[in-house]
């Protein structure tokens, strides 16, 4: 991912503060999950009681796991994608089918809002016990902080779409070769490069630069 000083690449910094956050939510999410792992089998074999409501409480962390970071992993480009296609494109072209899916996957997220937040509206109740008309079974937890995780977080990646469609865009426009704001396909060379720079203190020039010449 390329940045400059422009508006685009300004834009698409304050969204990926936004983006890490919201990760780093997730993150947590996925160790609390754990925890409560932990506390229910080990009170299960301890006191022979497991924590109460121990399925409901997974239920409300869920959503925290699933949804909370596609935004962040779409602007890193870290989605699981099949590239032997618009791997062989160059130049505008590549930029034009790259813009093309982004518009269909927007298309499709902004109906996914409009559904997930029609599904919030009917489980949130001002005048309800708990704002909640609905709960789950096992300790009545109200479900709507659940569903409504679906909606912010589709909007959210909505914004990314739409900071994506701008970069393509631009690309197609201008001719750029390698545009701001956009994740870049990598080499062979340069994913390996990035994979030995996590296992040793080499620095990832070297590295593209031995491929290079072994090439």
């Amino acid at each position: 991912m390329l940045e400059d000083g422009s508006t685009l690449s300004r834009l698409d910094r304050g969204l990926y503060r936004i983006e890490r956050f919201l990760a780093l939510i997730s993150g947590i999410a996925v160790f609390s999950l754990m925890v409560l792992a932990v506390i229910s089998v080990g009170g299960r074999n301890l006191m022979n009681r497991p924590l109460p409501g121990y399925v409901d409480w997974i239920e409300q962390v869920m959503p925290l796991i699933a949804f909370l970071a596609i935004s962040y992993v779409q602007r890193d480009g870290s989605h699981i994608r099949m590239d032997m296609l618009i791997g062989k494109l160059r130049g505008r072209w590549r930029w034009g089918a790259e813009l093309f899916s982004t518009i269909l996957m927007l298309v499709l997220m902004v109906l996914l809002v409009w559904g997930s937040w029609a599904h919030f509206q009917r489980s949130f109740d001002f005048a309800a016990p708990l704002w909640s008309r609905d709960s789950s079974i096992d300790i009545s937890i109200p479900l709507w902080p659940a569903k409504l995780l679906a909606p912010v977080s589709f909007s959210v990646l909505c914004l990314r779409l739409v900071l994506q469609i701008w970069g393509y865009g631009r690309a197609v426009w201008l001719g750029l070769e390698r545009p701001v704001a956009v994740p870049l396909v990598m080499s062979a060379a340069e994913i390996a490069a990035e994979e030995a720079q996590l296992v040793a203190d080499v620095s990832p020039g070297d590295i593209l630069k031995s491929e290079e010449e072994k090439g």
